[in-house]
């Protein structure tokens, strides 16, 4: 695995990808020239994950605490999904192609049944549909400018609903576009709206195994 040096050029796609740090991006194949194939390529042999944003691989901010929380929000997410066969919830590794350069792994996302094509699970390994919910658990290697620009690609792409998740603050931001936003503490009651209807949890049962009394 090879990360590509800070040269001018460079700098100036670093901060079109939201000012992330030169480490996240593989140096090969060059920034601006990766594929669909080379992301496939990159995923199946290599870690952390990547994502192809304007046809650079990016690596996903990653950390313990952001995926301990992501995995909660899947077991909660999903117990209400599956058990009224709304459709399917998947993780950081489920990639979708929103955009012909981009292909985004939100950290959770819910995909419903209308979005199916043909009603069938898609056989790609990246297909090229949108999921109805994007969740983003923030690691400390992510930047607002970064998070913006997730969100507007969801949103142009189909998403309905975004949901950015503070492990620090243990809030979430809720976002019906890249920029309207409501703030839920810990002790305020998230709902799906108009995606999941009927789904409601308290902000802070995403966090409960932070704490060692839950363990």
């Amino acid at each position: 695995m090879t990360h590509a040096a800070v040269t001018g050029s460079l700098a100036e796609r670093l901060q079109e990808l939201g000012g992330i740090i030169a480490q996240r991006v593989r140096n090969s194949p060059a920034p601006g020239t990766a594929t669909l194939a080379d992301l496939i390529r990159a995923n199946d042999h290599e870690e952390p994950l990547c994502e192809l944003v304007d046809n650079t691989l990016v690596e996903k901010a990653v950390g313990f605490e952001a995926s301990v929380v992501a995995a909660t929000i899947i077991r909660i997410l999903g117990e209400f999904v599956v058990s009224r066969k709304l459709g399917v919830v998947s993780g950081a590794d489920g990639m979708f192609r929103l955009l012909a350069s981009s292909v985004r792994g939100p950290d959770v996302a819910f995909l419903s049944r209308d979005r199916l094509p043909g009603g069938q699970f898609p056989q790609e390994a990246y297909p090229s549909l949108a999921p109805d919910l994007a969740i983003e658990v923030l690691s400390p290697g992510n930047t607002k400018a970064e998070l913006m620009r997730k969100r507007i690609e969801y949103f142009h792409s189909g998403v309905r609903l975004c949901w950015i998740v503070d492990c620090r603050s243990r809030s979430v931001a809720v976002y019906t576009s890249p920029v309207d936003v409501t703030v839920l503490d810990e002790e305020a009651t998230l709902t799906g709206g108009e995606v999941l209807p009927e789904f409601e949890c308290v902000v802070g049962e995403f966090f409960s195994d932070l704490d060692p009394q839950s363990l």
